[in-house]
């Protein structure tokens, strides 16, 4: 019984912890686009760039 001397007050300071990490992340923007990465991810350019000395794609 007497670990809940304990437990209730680190559970109260996690708690606290998570919801001061969520609004930093929330005042910093990291929500601010939520379709950006998923369009970036299906336009992704996937041939190879060309070599910068002779202009002709890597073999």
């Amino acid at each position: 019984m007497e670990i809940l001397y304990l437990l209730i007050p680190l559970s109260v300071v996690l708690v606290f912890l998570i919801g001061a990490v969520f609004w930093w992340s929330v005042k910093s923007g990291q929500y601010d686009d939520l379709e950006g990465p998923g369009y970036r991810v299906v336009m992704d350019d996937d041939r190879p760039k060309a070599d910068e000395t002779t202009g002709q794609p890597p073999q």
